[in-house]
């Protein structure tokens, strides 16, 4: 009787050990799901987060690129408007140049005052005084015709070298003259007669009318 007993208190008790186990065994495979679930959940979660970054810096960089093209196109373009300018510049000042004379420099003239026997108020000679231009061609022989172009070229080497414009300017006289026997010589005022001057030319071949020397006279009573 004890024996049986005994048996069946062994029997329950591996029983209730085995059922234990079991339930043991149960929870230790649901709480690893659970852990292999929320570390899944984690690592797709920080997937996700991870991407949009990705894009983020992709956008930053395209704008900064975008960004340093426009401005490279700004600075071009500023570079081709200022060379346009420049050269327009350039462009004006050479056809002015070539559209008039030098004016001379009057810091090389050299003045010799008058000695009061004469109507000679000062003598100027300027080395830096230039040929006025011509449109002629060949062998030059001068024309004292007021329609030719040999007159033309004359009064404006006149103008050149008194500062008179010649629409302010009264011809008095113009000829050969007889000292050099080559040159030209002429008298002219301004319009309200305060300016008076003689004016020597001479011609220089392909260049045209040169002044060589004024003689700036007493203002016509």
């Amino acid at each position: 009787m004890s024996n049986d007993f005994q048996s069946g208190s062994r029997s329950g008790y591996r029983a209730k050990r085995k059922k234990t186990n079991i339930i043991l065994n149960s929870l230790i495979v649901i709480v690893l799901a659970l852990i292999f679930f929320v570390a899944y959940t984690i690592f797709l979660s920080g997937d996700d987060k991870a991407a949009p970054k990705k894009e983020d810096t992709k956008t930053t960089e395209n704008q900064a690129s975008e960004k340093e093209d426009k401005d490279t196109e700004k600075n071009d373009a500023a570079r081709e408007t200022e060379g346009d300018t420049d050269s327009e510049e350039n462009a004006d000042e050479e056809s002015e140049e070539a559209s008039a004379p030098e004016q001379e420099d009057d810091s090389q003239a050299v003045i010799t005052e008058g000695d009061g026997t004469t109507n000679v108020v000062r003598t100027i000679e300027n080395p830096t005084w230039k040929p006025v231009g011509t449109v002629q061609t060949g062998e030059h022989a001068p024309v004292y015709d007021e329609s030719h172009v040999d007159w033309q070229e004359m009064r404006k080497a006149i103008s050149y070298a008194t500062g008179l414009e010649e629409s302010n300017m009264t011809l008095y006289w113009l000829g050969r003259d007889k000292a050099s026997g080559t040159g030209s010589f002429s008298t002219v005022a301004s319009k309200d007669k305060t300016q008076k001057y003689n004016v020597y030319l001479e011609w220089v071949d392909g260049a045209g009318w040169k002044p060589v020397k004024v003689e700036e006279l007493s203002a016509i009573e």
